[in-house]
């Protein structure tokens, strides 16, 4: 979405269990949360029109909720731009949303390499990879703006398996790596993991971008590694 003032919106419930989502209170108690209705939302977004450029529905996995078509179309009535961000798993609800203007931006996470073991590992449960391919196809074709991310956990993921995720979105405008941290954690195991350095994570972004428009490490925007096409 660029150089913009957004408000976040996080949707409870999530398909996956990625061990180290640092957000378990979406994930696994969203009926203990306090609900804000529709309308308060609506409301609060049109009386920072002046101010806010848009906003960014997230989770949470957002495309889990049913009638979310109906809240972006309430989003896109106020005039701010509108970016879902998603796992991925649900590319016919992507498609239907980019073909109905509903969203001017996605962002989509691609967890592992496209093999389904290593998937499932990463993801904490059974995934339909088909799935995962055809919404990064659905994502790249579309004509809006997007990013493809990646979370980088030493015990899941190396140089080798970010290169190789680079390579199945080949010709992507954008790759974002984003650093692992082990706090709030779903699986409280992965608190002992060490994160990898800003110097390891800067290696593994130059190798993915020989691949892709542009790849950099989250907070390190203006450091991006492109490739020369």
């Amino acid at each position: 979405m660029g150089s913009k003032i957004v408000s976040i919106i996080f949707l409870p419930t999530c398909n996956l269990r990625c061990p180290y989502c640092h957000a378990p209170h979406l994930v696994q108690t969203p009926n203990d949360l306090e609900s804000i209705p529709v309308d308060a939302v609506i409301d609060k977004i049109r009386q920072n029109a002046g101010w806010v450029d848009g906003v960014v529905v997230t989770g949470g996995e957002p495309t889990s909720h049913k009638h979310l078509d109906e809240f972006l179309t309430l989003l896109k009535n106020t005039g701010v731009v509108v970016r879902l961000d998603t796992n991925g798993t649900n590319p016919r609800i992507v498609e239907d949303f980019i073909a109905r203007k509903l969203l001017d931006c996605v962002a989509m996470d691609v967890k592992a390499p496209l093999r389904q073991e290593k998937y499932e590992m990463v993801s904490g449960v059974p995934c339909n990879i088909k799935d995962i391919r055809e919404s990064i196809r659905i994502i790249m074709e579309s004509g809006i703006e997007y990013e493809f991310r990646t979370t980088v956990c030493p015990s899941q993921l190396d140089g080798d398996d970010i290169e190789e995720i680079a390579r199945t979105i080949q010709g992507a405008g954008r790759y974002v790596l984003q650093a692992f941290r082990p706090n709030h954690c779903l699986d409280a195991g992965m608190l002992k993991i060490e994160p990898y350095s800003a110097e390891i994570l800067r290696g593994f972004a130059a190798r993915a971008g020989a691949y892709v428009g542009s790849c950099c490490v989250r907070g390190e925007e203006g450091k991006v590694l492109q490739r020369n096409w």
